[in-house]
């Protein structure tokens, strides 16, 4: 299969495009955007990587072609991870320029399969993306990282810039990125329009509160109008303000119990499907 065939993609407008692998089909789908800039492009999380991404960012045309050179306007581009959860991470290693947040760096440059909870069946990809391929052989490959991010990094791309905003909980190395002058929030995993999930290796609920309030702040100060999500449909400030309150609202005794039931279990079956070869 081609990567024209496994990709599709719509234009949001202003130089920001959603694109999704066509023939996964799961809960666990990613978004994957493409930020167009005036000295930089930037592809927000990579998805699985069974196809090639840039060459369907080529030949599509939503960049220019692969052959021109330099010195012909050609950008240069860079993958950035929100995190390293392999429905995101796994096409990292088709780019030359690859930037993760620092806590999840060693992870991803020493393919941990555990970290990035590689969990993939075959009835989730509904058409091979080629002849006896199996989703028990899919693994996030090692990468090393040419761009260390913190909290509080400017990635620029000329004409608009985005800030990194460490947003731990979900995992401890998660991150949105926020447009400020377009009020623009690609929030990744930390946030999207569903339950919220704090139960995997690396989930930290109280982690996860703090990064909440963060959100609330930026409804409150009127710096966000639009989310773009890791995952679903995107949404406003309103249901974003929602989504962060009502995490907050149920992070209690209760919540804490049950999702260390549900962490060791998710644990103890990542551990079986992929363990670790060096500490």
């Amino acid at each position: 299969m081609s990567a024209l065939e496994w990709y599709a993609h719509k234009s949001l407008g202003d130089g920001i495009f959603w694109i999704q692998e066509r023939f996964y089909e799961s809960g666990n789908r990613a978004n994957i955007w493409l930020v167009r800039g005036s000295e930089q492009d930037v592809v927000i999380d990579t998805g699985l990587g069974l196809r090639s991404l840039p060459e369907y960012l080529y030949s599509s045309g939503l960049l220019q072609d692969c052959g021109a050179k330099e010195d012909a306007g050609r950008r240069p581009l860079l993958a950035v991870a929100t995190h390293v959860h392999f429905d995101h991470s796994g096409g990292l290693y088709q780019f030359d320029q690859v930037a993760v947040h620092r806590a999840e760096a060693e992870a991803l440059a020493r393919g941990d399969n555990f970290e990035t909870v590689t969990w993939l069946s075959d009835s989730e990809v509904v058409r091979a993306p080629s002849p006896g391929w199996r989703a028990r052989q899919f693994r996030v490959q090692a990468v090393q990282p040419t761009l260390i991010l913190q909290d509080g990094d400017v990635i620029n791309l000329g004409d608009r810039q985005l800030t990194v905003m460490h947003m731990p909980g979900h995992s401890r190395g998660s991150i949105c990125l926020h447009d400020k002058d377009r009020k623009v929030l690609f929030s990744g995993d930390v946030v999207y329009d569903g339950s919220l999930i704090d139960w995997l290796p690396y989930s930290r609920i109280s982690d996860y509160v703090g990064t909440c309030e963060r959100l609330i702040e930026l409804v409150d100060r009127g710096l966000v109008e639009k989310v773009l999500p890791g995952h679903f449909n995107t949404f406003g400030a309103e249901r974003l303000f929602r989504l962060a309150s009502n995490y907050i609202s149920k992070a209690g005794i209760c919540h804490k119990v049950s999702t260390f039931a549900m962490r060791s279990l998710a644990s103890l079956a990542l551990r079986v499907t992929n363990p670790r070869t060096s500490p």
